[in-house]
């Protein structure tokens, strides 16, 4: 499945350089795994009563290009259902016409004790539906 959600950069993204300060491109990322699973249907907060989360359990990052205040972005991702437990996001950050930051990440499902779990059914079939 793909996705795409854009990004505007504000002066407080940068840093005294004027240039968007790294670990940012990590929080764009999430907000983008965070909107694919809300037009995905999950509720993550109703997720969490049925004692059920998600846990980043792996992030490759290549930071190739640079972005500046005023910058209008875009967070394009694929992602799919690897095995029982994980969920898996391609994640890239363009500049225009241009790949700007990569991303591979890993999320575990599991229980707010820490111990892995399964996909939720409706995300699972989700998942595997786009996979035909």
């Amino acid at each position: 499945m793909s996705h795409t959600f854009p990004i505007r950069i504000f002066y407080e993204d940068t840093d005294m350089a004027g240039i968007v300060y790294y670990a940012n491109y990590l929080r764009y990322i999430e907000r983008a795994r965070s909107d694919i699973a809300e037009q995905m249907g999950l509720d993550q907060r109703e997720m969490r009563t049925r004692d059920i989360v998600f846990a980043i359990t792996r992030v490759e990052a290549d930071y190739i290009g640079a972005a500046r205040f005023g910058d209008r972005l875009e967070v394009r991702t694929t992602h799919y259902a690897k095995g029982a437990a994980r969920w898996m996001f391609d994640q890239e950050v363009w500049l225009g016409e241009t790949v700007i930051f990569r991303s591979k990440v890993t999320a575990v499902c599991m229980t707010t004790a820490g111990r892995p779990t399964r996909l939720p059914a409706e995300l699972r079939s989700q998942l595997t539906a786009n996979t035909d």
